[in-house]
């Protein structure tokens, strides 16, 4: 389901390619957790957890529409029955249809940004051997594409080398602007290379700088799927201690998320 905001002139729509299960217990992914931060983490976002206390994950996208007439996507989901996520999310992805329902046609999409190499980020990048985007420059951490043996290796076929051939791949190294008013920042540690998105100073798409609300209950809480779980944590820390504004994440249950969250009420003396 399709979800808008408006920020300044730049439309934001958030996509929902799926909803699934993540596949081991998430107190494996957050071992060091109490029952009390999970009991936390449960009432700031009820969406995420299921009827027997699993991790229910949101696999989501979002494009900017400015008012130069640019279409900017931020990630690209899990992709169709047989994209690289496929032996372990729910695919084929609903992004065609979401995208349809927004009034984006693939053609209109001129940028994509992919945060990590991870394949629930990447699905639809490439379809069926074919950039799905034709018209659209793919912005990739050149860091995670150098570790991309290390981080999945069928990557290299089955995402880069098409997006090669089409000359439609573009090296990040660092910060950069893509916008007006729509930046490029590195934060490394969940993979090599990773980076989120800084909108106008106020929302940050995060990508997997946090993938869980345990990790705004306590952001130094290490995630056991990232490559360097110190690097992460200083990303998510740094960036986290200085934003103001709005969270857009992947996977949390809600899209939008006020950032910092606000002060629980006072209890009654």
């Amino acid at each position: 389901m399709t979800a808008n905001r408006q920020v300044g002139a730049i439309t934001v729509t958030a996509l929902t390619d799926a909803v699934g299960p993540f596949f081991s217990p998430r107190a494996d992914a957050f071992p060091a957790a109490t029952a009390e931060q999970w009991a936390d983490a449960d009432r700031l976002d009820p969406l995420s957890v299921d009827e027997n206390g699993e991790w229910r994950l949101q696999f989501r996208c979002y494009a900017l529409r400015t008012d130069e007439g640019r279409t900017i996507l931020i990630d690209a989901g899990i992709g169709g029955a047989g994209a690289p996520a496929r032996s372990w999310a729910p695919v084929p992805g609903n992004l065609p249809a979401e995208l349809a329902a927004a009034g984006i046609a693939p053609a209109d999409v001129d940028t994509v940004i992919v945060t990590h190499l991870h394949t629930d980020h990447v699905g639809w990048a490439v379809d069926e051997g074919k950039p799905y985007f034709a018209n659209a420059t793919y912005l990739v951490p050149r860091a995670d594409i150098e570790a991309v043996a290390t981080l999945n290796p069928a990557l290299e076929d089955e995402l880069l080398a098409p997006l090669r051939h089409t000359g439609q791949l573009s090296m990040v190294d660092g910060d950069r602007d893509v916008a007006p008013h729509v930046r490029i920042v590195a934060t490394p540690g969940h993979t090599p290379g990773h980076q989120s998105v800084l909108l106008a100073d106020h929302v940050l798409f995060t990508g997997d700088l946090l993938v869980h609300a345990i990790q705004l209950v306590d952001p130094t809480l290490a995630y056991a799927h990232e490559i360097d779980a110190a690097e992460a944590r200083a990303s998510r820390v740094a960036r986290l201690g200085t934003h103001v504004g709005t969270l857009a994440t992947p996977h949390l249950g809600e899209p939008f998320t006020p950032w910092p969250l606000p002060a629980p009420p006072a209890s009654p003396r």
